[in-house]
Parts: C-alpha cells; sequence; structure tokens
C-alpha cells in the first residue's frame, strides 16, 4: 500500500530572483539580511563589470521552521553593471575574517545609474557604482542546519 504525499515533505525551491529597480532590491535585501560570509568570497572582475558574493544566507523565506531547526543554504549575489567599487571598514588583506550582510539599498544618479549600498555589521560597507542596477540572487546549495541552530536577532 503506498500513502499519498503530504504537504509537511515538501521541500521549498532554491531561490533564482533578480532586481532591476529599487523595489526588486528590497526583496532581495530582505531574504539576504544577516547573510554571513568571508571577505575571501568577494570578487570583482572589472573586465567583465561583475561583482559577486558567495554567502550563506539564513532562509528567512523557510516556512518549515516549525517542523525544523532554522535553515542556511549558500547562494550567489551578482551584480552586473559595476563601473567601481569602493569599501569602507573592510580589511581585503584579511582574507578569512567573516563579513555579515544587514541590507542592500539603491542611491540613483541619472540614466539609470547609481551607487548599490551593501551595509555590513560593524560600521562597515561596500559602494557599487553601476551603470544600471542588475543584481541576481541564487541558491547554489541545500538548505542546512544554521550552526547557531537559532534564528538571527535584531534589537529593536
Amino acid at each position: 500500500m503506498t500513502e499519498d504525499a503530504r504537504f509537511e515533505d515538501g521541500q521549498e525551491a532554491p531561490l533564482n530572483l533578480g532586481a532591476l529597480d529599487a523595489d526588486d532590491l528590497q526583496v532581495i535585501s530582505s531574504l539576504t539580511q544577516d547573510a554571513v560570509f568571508p571577505a575571501a568570497e568577494m570578487k570583482w572582475v572589472a573586465k567583465d563589470r561583475r561583482f559577486a558574493i558567495l554567502l550563506n544566507r539564513f532562509r528567512w523565506e523557510d516556512e518549515g521552521k516549525a517542523r525544523r531547526a532554522p535553515e542556511r543554504v549558500q547562494a550567489l549575489i551578482i551584480i552586473d553593471n559595476v563601473l567601481k567599487v569602493a569599501s569602507q571598514g573592510v580589511d581585503r588583506l584579511e582574507r578569512d575574517v567573516v563579513l555579515s550582510l544587514l541590507s542592500m539599498a539603491f542611491e540613483p544618479g541619472e540614466d539609470g545609474s547609481g551607487d548599490l549600498l551593501l551595509t555590513l555589521a560593524g560600521d562597515g560597507g561596500l559602494r557599487l557604482s553601476v551603470e544600471a542596477l542588475d543584481v541576481t540572487l541564487k541558491d547554489v546549495t541545500r538548505p542546512y542546519l544554521a550552526p547557531s541552530k537559532s534564528t538571527p536577532k535584531h534589537p529593536e
């Protein structure tokens, strides 16, 4: 005898999202809040005008939290049309230091250009000058148990 599949047995699908405007970016920003990554996992390829980060994001969208412990998943943030990258409070020589992404915001300039601001915990940040906003968030591994076994918390 076989059993029908139950809703509880289903798994949420990996994310693959794009942002071409500030409203779309807010969705990606909320899904990557509290993502952590070693500084070595940031890469800018100037000739391709592409900046990428391989990060471990908390699965805020996980609807199965009641069934299991909180999860993280490795994901790529890919930012295209990057003209310039600047950082503050990030020592690029300390490649093993773990950074935590708090938010992403877009400051528009002229004709669709502007600055993409990545705010990091500990007063650090990145400013990417872009010709046009083009951000992709893509999960690249299966979810795994969050090492802390808890949901990140922020003071109110």
